[in-house]
């Protein structure tokens, strides 16, 4: 016969099945910042499992558990910078949304690591179709993202005609500080350098 202490006594907890550990995401976020160290301090050649997992303060295994090899560990972060994306300047005119879209651009540009590591995975991407797409994504699907949203403010206020050319307004908008920053390589641009682009690059819109 059941009593009624038997009945309101818990049910027995449920065990966590064996190799069912979750993921601690302070361990994740280590290795994605040592990812981008080792990257800018080796370059993807030269990058190795076992260095991220060092410079991480982790064993090889926490990696392994998150990505199978280095490959997809660059891809998974390179596609993560296209997912967040820039900040879309909101100032209420076309040259202070670019002026604000160019001054954010240069500064993450200019930084010692994106700087180092860039050049290198598009080195990379010559022989990695699979990089060549992920940093295809990251370069100029983020970007555009904000870009066309400029774009769109612009026509809705009356400041482009509209049926603008998106593809070539994109490129306008995007191809002046990528081309300094990432091909020429450039030091830190002269002073009014981004003023000066921002009212060419407006004009240049309000041309087309």
């Amino acid at each position: 016969m059941t009593t009624n202490a038997e009945n309101s006594q818990p049910p027995p907890r449920r065990r966590a099945p064996a190799g069912a550990a979750v993921l601690r995401a302070d361990v994740t976020e280590a290795i994605r910042a040592a990812v981008f160290q080792e990257l800018a301090a080796v370059g993807y050649a030269r990058m190795s499992i076992e260095g991220i997992a060092r410079r991480a303060g982790v064993g090889k295994t926490a990696v392994y558990r998150r990505w199978r090899s280095k490959l997809q560990l660059v891809l998974d972060l390179v596609s993560a910078v296209a997912v967040q994306g820039l900040p879309a300047p909101d100032t209420g005119s076309l040259e202070g949304d670019l002026r604000l879209l160019y001054e954010v651009t240069s500064r993450a540009l200019r930084h010692p690591v994106a700087s180092q590591v860039i050049p290198d995975l598009q080195a990379e991407a010559a022989r990695s179709p699979e990089i060549a797409e992920a940093l295809q994504k990251a370069l100029r699907e983020g970007q555009d993202g904000v870009a066309r949203g400029i774009v769109t403010a612009a026509e809705r206020r009356g400041e482009l005609r509209a049926g603008i050319d998106q593809e070539l307004a994109l490129d306008l908008i995007s191809g002046p500080l990528y081309w300094r920053s990432v091909v020429i390589r450039g030091a830190r641009p002269a002073k009014g350098y981004l003023a000066a682009l921002t009212r060419a690059t407006a004009g240049a819109l309000r041309a087309l």
